[in-house]
């Protein structure tokens, strides 16, 4: 069961490593992220921010939602991190069983100009191509999406701040 799904282009740092795992509850921490899933690098980095412990997959978003809509898998607890709405939109899209997008933090670093993006919320700045999975995303109706940086904030409503 995926516990959320989480759009955070910083994948795994401090917050979610420390305060997201707990919140959650979810001993399995899978990153679905293409560049990632080839990086050597990268994979090394994201598995030096894992608490002791939890178990990490780092997989394609592909390879994920195959892990997702896998029946084996239905019994354990599972906190899914993703980098874009792109992405995130594509899971949810692909498996019924997703239920929560938490849209986090999104937009800062992708090389678009900052004139032509779009303020969502404070933290979640998005060009075209991400408002639009943005507002894909928001019109299902079988998942709650929403900004929530922290488990102490409100959740705000993604298709609210999109209208």
């Amino acid at each position: 069961m995926i516990t959320q799904i989480r759009v955070d282009d910083r994948l795994i740092h401090g917050q979610v490593a420390v305060v997201w795992t707990k919140e959650l509850n979810a001993p399995l921490l899978v990153v679905a992220n293409d560049e990632a899933a080839k990086n050597d690098v990268m994979q090394m980095t994201l598995k030096m921010a894992v608490p002791n412990g939890m178990k990490l997959l780092i997989r394609s978003v592909d390879d994920a939602i195959d892990i997702f809509n896998d029946p084996r898998g239905a019994d354990k607890r599972i906190f899914v991190i993703v980098n874009s709405l792109t992405d995130a939109n594509k899971i949810a899209q692909n498996v019924e069983s997703v239920a929560t997008v938490n849209v986090a933090n999104a937009g800062r670093f992708d090389k678009s100009d900052p004139k032509t993006k779009t303020m969502v919320f404070s933290s979640v700045q998005l060009n075209a191509e991400e408002l639009a999975a943005a507002k894909e995303l928001a019109q299902l109706d079988r998942v709650n999406s929403y900004n929530q940086v922290l488990p102490t904030n409100p959740q705000l409503s993604l298709k609210d701040a999109l209208k």
